[in-house]
């Protein structure tokens, strides 16, 4: 089904229809007068509650006959006269009184429009047989042959069209969207070409009637209801008024219906069905493809014989055998549209002068007014109503009122439903009230928010005018030019002082013309004005003057960092090298180590050395691209990237930029970071780089970036191979007490708030918080403990001096003491900035505490513990004597360096049954253990070539595990240490505890390279040892080492790993060795005996 088509061109369409037909034609559509034109306007109703024999000019439709003045012949004598006739006399009358009926009305009638039938459009037509067509239906309906007893055309002109008060079985149409209600217009579209078929056919048959209903589900469609429960049982019976083709679809129709009454529905009858189709039931003769059942012979009586009509007053005919009454669809059972059986739905009685009809039914008027009010289509539809109701007939009849409400209410489709269910009136005009205040709400809402919105925008207009109005008095008094004017000035003379580029200033100029062109409403002008800001703002040809004094360099760099010698040195060769050219190229260093050893420290350090300015952003976690290059500046909200900012902060076109965290670049879907970086840290690329906003090539070969990693192994190789790498490993015990004397002490005091007080840390107390609480490479973890020594101090201090020193009163100042009366006023919940945040703050709200000069406090050795708690690490090393089968080795961690002890123990008693076996612990990843596998393979290829008495390893099951097994452990570099730990527990031969060993194994026993010897050094150092044992090609690294981390410590560079067991088994007696385990190995005598016996 289709809704919503215009009535008023569907009305004037059929209107010139029906008169450009012949007279003498039976198949006329029906149309109204246009003086009751409609307008489909409006969506929920489209007319009035006009019933229809009170509209003059409209084509009214009639199966029962009008009030008769003559004699009604009986049944019998009907039937003779008929049988006399024959059928060509018969026809031929037909014909006449047709002709001659259409001729008087004419007439009698020059307004009105022809009608089909002998129904004449805008007068009263002849009660009989207005139903049948006059041309094909036979006699008149008052069975008295068609000739007698016919009355003159002015006594037909008397009667009153009337709807058939009973139709029990009509051709249903289902609908959608909304139901229909008695009294209202609705236009509804057939697309079905059956269904089109019957309406087409049931108006030239002078029956255009049928059952309206509305589907169950919302977005159901169709033409033909398949189930009853697909509809409500309750709907309307509706008159088609009129009738036309769609435009653009030849087999759709647009019918407009006018419902007249509620029906229910009974039964659903299926074409052709035998509960429908009895066998004394005559067809029609009009419908050919229509063949009647075999009824029993009546020579006395003719086809067409009997009146097709339902209306109360009719005379049936009666014959000496019962005939079952005629159906006026039974000309419709074979075709497969929906036929249904219903019953009229009568109101229930009701009072008009009840009070509470009167008092609902005045609400509802009260209502309609103030919905009037506020929406102009219901005030159109409310005056339409009351010039067809006067107002003493809308208290008469409330029904029709509440219908009226529910038609031309927008409520939900069960609401108006439920009403047009609803046969007491009383509770009808509540439902209905209901509707129509939802109603009344949505047109305040509406009403609300159109004057806002109107309200915003004559502010806005009245805003825009005023500006204009400002701008022209402005102008004409020569006080100021306008905005755009100057802004496009401001620009130029910008561009004037920088040292542009010819490319960028192409660029420049053609921006700044489209500028100038640019309407300031327009939204390009935002956009061209923000890029040109952006244009202006980079420091093009603008360089800081650098400071290339070596001293200066020296001094700058020792104030602020102790050590870290690589880094200093590569510093002063970059300053060097600057003095000599008088300029320099950017550089890109990055330095590696653990955490806390001041790598972005120096980085703020170098360029103060070097009189540069400093920009510092991380790229830790970073996934988008366009931090890096910028957005496009097509995109809302678009900025330039990180680099570009930098140098707008700086002024500068050679700062010093840190890029911190590098190794912790991330990868997402908006593309690689660490792929854009390749353009920008590339010596030979960055002189044109290009970000995207900007979308103009950029200098930065200038700049000196400076990168921080804690490791290298997540740094993409590419990107590692354009970058300087600095290592900087951690400090040791000599270079932390140096850095917490210089530089953590004095700045932890003076953030304690006792720079002016005699607090004092001594140096035997900072050694022992290296000692036994921060054996980690950096200092971070040395500094936050300092702190808590001197917050320590600082409470002490506030305790034992006590309150009277310094009253709250006394430490508010003036400002403070308001802001304290402010917020006692205050009692928003703390979760809640307040209103007057700005009244209870200041700039300076107390004053410090002066603590007297009589105050003294020491923190030594002995009471450190007061302060930091009892010792983390309680001795140097794991073991200080170290049993059989266990070595110490070195690893190397992202803190920097750690001891890392291999222990290998016996899991079982050692008899010759025993198996062999080797069990590994200790969290090892996959290169570690393939590790312990080659260490075990050569430990037992030791044994067998150098002590073949020895069968340890043949018999003895053995557990390897490293100890802090929650560390994930992994790398080549214990394969030596291993090896040891199951030689020394082969052997039953303890190590040296001062001894520790780094170093990759093979299976031939070959020693390899190893990585980060500096830092397996120094934690070498904090854990006690004397010799580190490390690979010959690791020579080089161990001559760079400071002396201060040497210091100590014996170095031995080996190649195999029989240099390796000459160091850690120096005086190993060889017979004893090789005869070891025998006597656990050896055999019962009683075991022998009995093999021998075997």
């Amino acid at each position: 089904m289709l809704y919503g088509q215009n009535l008023r061109i569907a009305l004037r369409n059929t209107s010139r229809s029906s008169l450009r037909q012949s007279s003498n034609t039976t198949s006329r559509l029906y149309s109204t007068s246009r003086r009751f034109q409609l307008s489909a306007s409006t969506s929920p109703c489209l007319r009035p509650y006009l019933p229809a024999h009170a509209i003059p000019g409209s084509s009214k439709f009639s199966t029962s006959p009008a009030r008769r003045k003559e004699a009604i012949k009986s049944p019998k004598d009907a039937a003779e006269e008929n049988s006399e006739e024959n059928a060509k006399d018969k026809a031929e009358n037909v014909k006449e009184k047709s002709e001659e009926a259409v001729v008087e009305s004419k007439s009698k009638s020059p307004e009105s429009s022809p009608a089909s039938g002998n129904a004449s459009s805008g007068k009263p037509v002849d009660g009989r047989g207005s139903s049948a067509s006059s041309g094909g239906a036979g006699d008149s309906g008052s069975g008295d042959g068609g000739k007698k007893g016919r009355k003159p055309s002015i006594e037909k002109a008397l009667q009153k069209a009337t709807v058939p008060d009973v139709y029990p079985q009509v051709m249903a149409i289902p609908i959608t969207k909304r139901p229909l209600f008695p009294g209202f217009y609705k236009a509804v579209t057939v697309r079905d070409h059956n269904v089109v078929a019957a309406i087409q056919e049931m108006i030239k048959r002078g029956q255009p009637y049928i059952g309206a209903f509305l589907f169950k589900d919302e977005n159901a469609d169709g033409d033909i209801i398949e189930n009853m429960d697909d509809v409500h049982d309750v709907g309307v019976f509706a008159q088609i008024t009129s009738a036309f083709p769609v435009h653009g679809d030849e087999n759709a129709l647009t019918a407009v219906l006018y419902p007249h009454r509620r029906i229910k529905m009974s039964a659903l009858i299926s074409p052709a069905s035998a509960d429908v189709k009895k066998p004394d039931t005559p067809a029609d003769p009009a419908d050919p493809a229509v063949v009647p059942d075999v009824i029993p012979p009546k020579p006395e009586e003719k086809k067409g014989d009997v009146v097709a009509s339902f209306e109360e007053g009719a005379v049936q005919q009666k014959s000496t055998e019962t005939t079952p009454p005629w159906e006026p669809t039974a000309f419709l059972r074979n075709s497969p549209i929906s036929l249904v059986k219903v019953e009229n739905l009568v109101e229930e009685p009701h009072d008009p002068k009840s009070p509470i009809i009167r008092a609902v039914t005045n609400e509802i008027v009260n209502v309609f007014k103030e919905v009037a009010s506020l929406n102009s289509l219901f005030r159109d539809q409310i005056s339409t109503f009351s010039m067809s109701q006067s107002a003493g007939n809308v208290m008469q009849e409330p029904a029709k009122l509440a219908d009226f409400a529910a038609a031309v209410s927008a409520g939900e489709v069960p609401e108006l439903q439920d009403i047009l269910e609803t046969l007491n009136v009383e509770e009808r005009l509540q439902k209905a009230l209901v509707v129509l205040k939802k109603e009344l709400m949505n047109a305040q809402l509406q009403s609300k928010i159109s004057k806002d919105v109107e309200r915003s925008i004559q502010k806005r207009q009245r805003e825009y005018f005023l500006m204009e109005q400002m701008k022209g008095i402005r102008r004409e008094l020569g006080i100021e030019s306008d905005g755009k004017d100057k802004l496009v000035e401001k620009f130029r003379e910008k561009s004037l002082k920088l040292a542009m580029p010819e490319a960028v200033k192409k660029v420049f100029d053609d921006e700044l013309n489209k500028l100038a062109h640019l309407e300031p409403a327009a939204s390009e002008f935002n956009v061209t004005r923000n890029y040109l800001d952006w244009l202006t703002q980079i420091p093009w040809g603008q360089r800081s003057a650098e400071n290339f004094g070596i001293n200066n360099a020296m001094t700058v760099l020792e104030e602020d960092h102790y050590g870290l010698k690589d880094v200093k040195d590569r510093i002063l060769e970059f300053i060097a090298v600057g003095k000599l050219r008088g300029t320099v190229e950017g550089k890109i260093l990055c330095f590696v180590g653990p955490p806390g050893v001041g790598k972005t420290s120096i980085g703020k350090s170098i360029a103060r050395a070097l009189n540069r300015q400093y920009y510092r952003f991380s790229v830790g976690g970073l996934t988008d691209v366009a931090e890096i290059k910028g957005h496009r500046r097509t995109y809302v909200g678009a900025l330039p990237g990180r680099i570009i900012q930098a140098l707008k902060k700086c002024q500068t076109e050679n700062p010093l930029i840190l890029i911190d965290e590098i190794d912790k670049i991330g990868r997402g879907h908006q593309g690689d970071p660490a792929s854009a970086l390749l353009e920008l840290l590339d010596p030979e690329q960055n002189n044109s780089f290009l970000d995207h906003y900007l979308d103009v090539p950029v200098d930065l070969s200038k700049v000196l970036f400076v990168c921080t990693a804690n490791m290298t192994d997540t740094i993409p190789r590419p990107l590692l191979d354009r970058m300087e790498m600095i290592e900087l490993s951690g400090y040791v015990a000599d270079e932390k007490m140096a850095i917490a004397e210089r530089y953590l002490g004095p700045a932890a005091k003076e953030l304690a708030g006792l720079k002016d007080v005699d607090v004092n840390l001594t140096m035997e107390a900072i050694k022992e918080l290296i000692k036994s609480y921060c054996r980690e490479s950096g200092v971070r973890n040395l500094k936050k403990q300092i702190e808590k020594v001197y917050r320590k101090s600082a409470l002490k201090i506030v305790q034992d001096l006590g309150e009277s020193v310094l009253p709250e009163e006394e430490a508010l100042t003036e400002e403070g003491k308001a802001a304290m009366e402010e917020s006692k006023k205050d009692e928003t919940d703390v979760k809640e900035t307040p209103e007057n945040i700005e009244k209870e703050t200041t700039e300076t709200p107390r004053v410090s505490l002066h603590v007297p000069d009589t105050v003294h406090v020491t923190i030594d050795q002995d009471n450190l513990k007061d302060y930091v708690g009892p010792p983390v690490f309680t001795s140097d090393r794991l073991y200080d004597v170290t049993p059989p089968g266990v070595a110490m080795g070195l690893a190397w961690t992202q803190m920097g360096g750690a001891a890392l002890y291999v222990e290998s123990i016996l899991e079982s008693a050692l008899t010759s049954d025993s198996r062999a076996g080797l069990t590994t612990t200790g969290n090892l990843k996959s290169v570690m253990k393939e590790s312990t596998s080659i260490a075990y393979s050569f430990a037992k290829s030791v044994m067998a070539k150098q002590f073949p008495e020895n069968h340890f390893f043949d018999k003895a099951k053995l557990h390897l595990h490293c100890p802090e097994g929650a560390v994930q452990k992994d790398g080549p570099s214990a394969g030596i240490t291993m090896a040891t730990s199951l030689l020394s527990l082969a052997l039953d031969k303890p190590l040296d505890p001062t001894i520790a060993m780094t170093g990759e194994l093979t299976v031939t026993g070959k020693v390899l390279r190893i990585g980060g010897l500096r830092e397996k050094t120094v934690a070498a150092r904090r854990a006690g040892s004397k010799m580190i044992i490390f690979p010959d090609d690791n020579m080089s690294d161990w001559l760079e080492l400071p002396d201060n981390i040497k210091e100590g410590i014996e170095g031995h560079p080996v190649k195999w790993f029989s240099d390796v067991f000459d160091l850690v088994f120096p005086n190993l007696d060889k017979d004893v060795a090789n005869n070891l385990w025998k006597e656990q190995l050896t055999k019962p005598k009683k075991e022998k005996e009995g093999e021998d016996d075997d």
